[in-house]
């Protein structure tokens, strides 16, 4: 009975010590994981910052978080994020064990861009979570979510891939050039041939589609002199 009541013990101390590891590594207890809070909106929808912190800072105090860094930043979706660098070089420095977001499309830019970020945060030891998606990486089922957020980044470079391969044939189908424009330096002959005929210096801009300064830096090289 003793021994039974040892193993049920030592069986407990096990399963405690498995439910305190995030990303496969050894943390700290939940009531001390320390949180890094980004809220994001864009620049039309600003009133909604407040409630995004608030709904942020409730679910930390109801995971017993500790607030270590809080981030709030304005700008069209497309745009760079240049303050969630703040939350990513305090994850890079071990100040936060969390990263806390009211919703993906609010931390990453992309498919691609948001898969690059999760991945240097796992690399890091540090979970995330999104609250709107419910996404929590911290978890097993979470981190299969980003296995599939693998997948949709790889079928989002492809589209791009396609797209500019459907470009560059659509140009060459019209007969447009690609690659580099010709330099004035491979027109310079025609360049002194029409000023010897006795065309102007703008002329010969406009006609060989080159600048003026073009013209004359040819004109005044010491092989035409």
């Amino acid at each position: 009975m003793r021994i039974g009541l040892f193993g049920m013990a030592e069986k407990r101390a096990a399963e405690k010590a498995k439910a305190l590891r995030v990303f496969g590594q050894t943390r700290k207890s939940a009531k001390m994981f320390r949180a890094g809070l980004y809220a994001r909106v864009s620049t039309n929808d600003q009133q909604a910052i407040p409630l995004q912190i608030r709904a942020l800072r409730e679910y930390a105090a109801r995971r017993g978080w500790t607030i270590a860094l809080q981030v709030k930043e304005v700008g069209p979706g497309t745009s760079q994020r240049e303050l969630r660098e703040r939350v990513l070089d305090a994850a890079r420095r071990r100040e936060i064990d969390v990263v806390l977001v009211w919703r993906l499309d609010r931390w990453g830019r992309s498919v691609t861009d948001l898969l690059a970020t999760l991945q240097e945060l796992e690399h890091l030891g540090v979970g995330f979570v999104s609250l709107t998606e419910a996404l929590d990486l911290t978890t097993p089922a979470g981190r299969a979510m980003a296995g599939l957020l693998a997948i949709f980044a790889e079928f989002e470079r492809e589209i791009l891939r396609e797209r500019t391969r459907a470009g560059l044939a659509h140009a060459r189908q019209n007969g447009k050039r690609l690659g580099r424009p010709v330099t004035a330096a491979r027109k310079a002959d025609q360049v002194r041939k029409l000023f010897r005929a006795g065309t102007s210096k703008a002329q010969i801009a406009r006609q060989l589609q080159i600048g003026r300064t073009s013209v004359r830096r040819i004109l005044a090289t010491k092989e035409y002199k």
